[in-house]
């Protein structure tokens, strides 16, 4: 079975006035809701069931879903009213909600794109079934100042912020010169092997921390897409120029 988690949990301080009295889920882009837009895309990529993390206005995504009847899939809601569990914490909580025998596709709820996420996911199964690869991250070749670091064989090795030259890794010696850079698109797949290894994290933590360490003792691997076009809806700014974009990707 086929499943995925929509990150839409998060506050959408960015797109202020807008989230003052809704969810950055329930903004519309071409008037639908963002949540909508990813859905849709999740379905007519085969996904079968999907686990949606709320926290701002919650009870608003909550009752927009039921609304819809679940656009007719099979959703659950993984509730982190009491507080956000950022993008690491969001998934080890919601894990009882997946299916333990199929990966998992991540999508940020605020992103829009040309990926072809039934490839990525089909992608990704493959490589876990072969037992050799738990996390499949869809990166690209452009300019910013954060990058995930691979070796030769596009294996995850680290992390880099150009602008100040940190440099993270499960390696001290690791030479980020030598590596590959890649921006992360915000879509990965993660195998439910991983998750006995989030077990010993805190409530609360970020997926990119976990993968940099989780990489020396797992297989985390990068999918480079050389034509990739995404636009994250995280400021007013963006959201004003969503429309022109969709009809570039012939989504609207």
């Amino acid at each position: 079975m086929m499943q995925a988690m929509i990150f839409a949990a998060g506050m959408g301080t960015r797109l202020k006035p807008l989230t003052d009295t809704m969810p950055k889920a329930l903004v519309e882009v071409g008037g639908e809701p963002l949540i909508k837009r990813v859905i849709g895309r999740l379905a007519d990529a085969g996904v079968e069931h999907i686990v949606v993390n709320v926290h701002h206005f919650a009870g608003q995504i909550v009752d927009y879903l039921k609304r819809n009847n679940n656009f007719g899939l099979s959703i659950s809601v993984s509730d982190e009213s009491d507080g956000l569990l950022e993008t690491g914490g969001g998934i080890k909580k919601a894990a009882p909600l997946f299916d333990a025998s199929s990966p998992v596709l991540i999508h940020n709820v605020d992103i829009l794109s040309n990926v072809d996420l039934r490839r990525l996911y089909s992608l990704a199964l493959d490589q876990e079934n072969s037992g050799e690869t738990d996390a499949v991250l869809l990166v690209s070749d452009r300019k910013t100042k954060r990058y995930f670091l691979f070796n030769d064989d596009m294996e995850l090795v680290g992390w880099t912020n150009i602008e100040t030259g940190e440099v993270k890794s499960p390696w001290k010696d690791l030479d980020a010169s030598r590596c590959h850079k890649f921006a992360f698109a915000g879509i990965h797949v993660i195998s439910p092997r991983m998750f006995e290894l989030m077990d010993s994290y805190p409530d609360k933590f970020g997926i990119t921390d976990f993968y940099i360490q989780a990489c020396a003792t797992r297989k985390i691997v990068g999918h480079v897409k050389p034509d990739l076009k995404l636009m994250d809806i995280g400021k007013l700014d963006t959201l004003a120029q969503a429309e022109e974009f969709l009809a570039e990707l012939g989504q609207d």
